[in-house]
Order: C-alpha cells, then sequence, then structure tokens
C-alpha cells in the first residue's frame, strides 16, 4: 500500500488536474449553467462511473504492464506533458477561453445526462494520461502488489476529483456570473489554470521511472 507522504501528494496533484479545464469540467459547468445543478450534478455521476472504470482498467493490468515496459511508459508519460501542455496553451493563448464561457445546450434527461457524463470522462485524454502515465510514478513495487497500490491512487483521485467537480456543478452559475462582468478576474483564472497546467505538463516530462 502507498505510504501516507505518497497518498498525500497524488491527492495533491489530482487537485490541481480537477481545478484545470479540461473535457469534464467543460461539461459539467455547461450543464449546471444551462440545465441548472441538479443536471449537472447527475451529469457528475457518469463522470464518477467512468473515473472508476479508468481505475479498473488501471489496476487489472494496464498500469503494470506500462511500468514493465519503459519505452511504452516514456511515450505515455512523453505524450501526457504534451497534452498538458496544449491544454496550457489553450489557456495562456490570446483570445483563449476560461471554461465558465460555454456556449448553449439543449435540456437532456437524466439518463442522458448521466450516459453523456460517463462518455465524457471515457473519451477524455487528460484522464487516461492521469491513470496510465501519471498513477505508475507513485506505485512503487517494493511496497508490495501494484493491484492495491492502483486502487488506493485510484480510490484518492476518485475522491478528490468527484468532490471538487461536486461544488464546482453547484457553483458554476455564481461563478460564471462573477467572472462574466469583471473580465481581470476572467483573465487571472485562465492564467491560474495555465499555469497549472504547464507545471504539472513539465513535471512529467522531466520525471523519470522509479
Amino acid at each position: 500500500m502507498p505510504d501516507v507522504t505518497t497518498l498525500l501528494a497524488f491527492a495533491a496533484i489530482a487537485l490541481g488536474m480537477v481545478l484545470t479545464p479540461g473535457p469534464n469540467m467543460i461539461y459539467l459547468v455547461s450543464r449546471s449553467i444551462c440545465q441548472g445543478p441538479r443536471a449537472g450534478l447527475i451529469s457528475l455521476g457518469g463522470v464518477a462511473l467512468g473515473f472508476v472504470v479508468w481505475m479498473l482498467c488501471a489496476a487489472l493490468g494496464l498500469t503494470a504492464l506500462i511500468v514493465a515496459i519503459p519505452y511504452a511508459y516514456d511515450a505515455l508519460r512523453l505524450g501526457g506533458a504534451l497534452y498538458l501542455g496544449w491544454l496550457a496553451w489553450q489557456a495562456l493563448r490570446p483570445g483563449g477561453r476560461s471554461p465558465f464561457q460555454v456556449a448553449a445546450l439543449p435540456v437532456e434527461r437524466p439518463a442522458k445526462l448521466f450516459a453523456m457524463g460517463l462518455v465524457t470522462n471515457l473519451l477524455n485524454p487528460k484522464i487516461a494520461m492521469v491513470y496510465l502515465a501519471l498513477l505508475p510514478q507513485f506505485v512503487d513495487p517494493g511496497r508490495g502488489g501494484v493491484l492495491p497500490q492502483t486502487l488506493s491512487l485510484g480510490a484518492t483521485q476518485i475522491a478528490v476529483s468527484v468532490a471538487v467537480n461536486a461544488m464546482i456543478a453547484v457553483g458554476a452559475g455564481s461563478i460564471a456570473g462573477f467572472l462574466g462582468t469583471r473580465p481581470l478576474w476572467l483573465r487571472a483564472q485562465r492564467w491560474l489554470m495555465g499555469g497549472v497546467l504547464g507545471a504539472l505538463a513539465l513535471k512529467m516530462a522531466l520525471d523519470s521511472r522509479r
């Protein structure tokens, strides 16, 4: 099992990841603003199930396979760093958009909201990168089996992500209204997100395999 320090370090990175813009955040914010917080929370249920699917895939062999194949691990690690760098550029470039600047979406039934949340997460390259390239950096074969470590780290990521996304879904309308009337705050939010993404991209690119 991972020690407390490892779990806290991974939780901190998971927090930084969930606070940065990506498909999950954009979808949840859009749903909450267009259809209300309840729709955002139902969509979050689908996103949470997607996290569980990713965690089980990693725990049942994908992460162990990547840890065992250095070139595959390095390819995914560098690919993830490039993707995070691209997200950082999208936030920082002139004319970049905040996830709280969203287009209108049609009203959907709860079942479809849940399903769309699940699909959005399963097709989210940022989450794939977390489980296939970032999480293996925290798995230490010297501390026991890969499976229990992966499950512990995955559960930590899910807990952090669901808690933060729930708060974002509930407060999306208020946050969007606040930022919409304060251009400087909106710009600061984009630069903060871009800076966090850039730092994570640099960390991933420079980190070597344990």
